[in-house]
């Protein structure tokens, strides 16, 4: 596991300890009974379509970048408003940061945005304990992300038959080769049916983008429909790339994020003039 993953890892290990001192499983399982049924994030970046359904990202920093933009330091960030222009701009979904330390989000963003808007929410975090995803549906998300690089086979498993049972869709992100060979035969054996798979084109080692990542793995992918491109993704020729080698799915956030309007750069991207 790369250094910087590592050290997310285990600050994510500390974060869960102290969330569950704080709010019992239990008590989790108790809000959840009495929200409505999650959205269907799956269905809604599946449906059949000629261009591409885009995971809209809010995010207001990163480890490596740092405060994206510098209005979003304080009250300068609005995660309901970003999703709003999102939402008018075309984005089939929304993906939103929850990771406090070093994303600069928290959990209480989801249901912000949730109540602002009428797409399905994704909880992008660091997913390596069961608790966590109860944590996400009691805060309203509709899909929680899987991070094979974080995990073992039999953790994937049991957080995807969880997701599966709580109502939750699935995004299980690779990064790497090996850990795609290694998530197919996961996937296959159907632990949430509504799961998609996402090929993330950050080398996490060396922490640069290629697009070419995702079209270089691409022969290994039997079904491309539940295919997710992630990261590196800029420009409308991009997304034409994509399609032009079946991929009608992708997740675009630091790029739309450090733009003065994100919405109208979503809409340059699918709509170019």
């Amino acid at each position: 596991m790369p250094a910087t993953l590592r050290e997310i890892v285990e600050h994510t290990r500390v974060v869960v300890a102290e969330s569950k001192s704080r709010v019992p499983e239990s008590e989790l399982r108790s809000r959840i009974a009495n929200l409505d049924a999650p959205r269907g994030f799956f269905e809604a970046l599946t449906a059949p379509t000629t261009g591409t359904r885009v995971i809209a990202e809010v995010k207001r920093r990163s480890p490596s970048a740092g405060l994206i933009r510098p209005e979003y330091d304080s009250d300068g960030f609005d995660p309901a408003f970003i999703a709003q222009q999102y939402s008018k701009a075309g984005a089939s979904a929304i993906s939103c940061l929850t990771d406090e330390k070093f994303f600069g989000g928290e959990l209480r963003f989801l249901r912000n945005i949730k109540e602002s808007i009428d797409l399905p929410i994704l909880r992008k975090d660091f997913m390596i304990d069961p608790y966590q995803i109860l944590e996400a549906r009691a805060h309203d998300a509709d899909a929680i992300l899987l991070i094979a690089e974080c995990l073992s086979d039999d953790q994937i498993r049991e957080m995807l038959a969880l997701s599966h049972d709580v109502g939750l869709s699935a995004l299980l992100e690779v990064h790497s080769r090996e850990n795609l060979l290694r998530a197919l035969p996961i996937l296959e054996e159907t632990h949430n049916p509504r799961t998609l798979l996402g090929i993330n084109n950050r080398d996490l080692t060396r922490m640069i983008t290629d697009l070419a990542h995702t079209t270089d793995l691409l022969d290994l992918v039997p079904d491309r429909s539940i295919l997710v491109s992630e990261s590196g993704i800029r420009t409308h020729d991009d997304l034409a790339h994509l399609q032009s080698h079946g991929v009608h799915i992708a997740l675009i956030g630091e790029h739309l994020m450090r733009q003065p309007h994100p919405g109208d750069a979503l809409s340059r991207m699918l709509r170019p003039q």
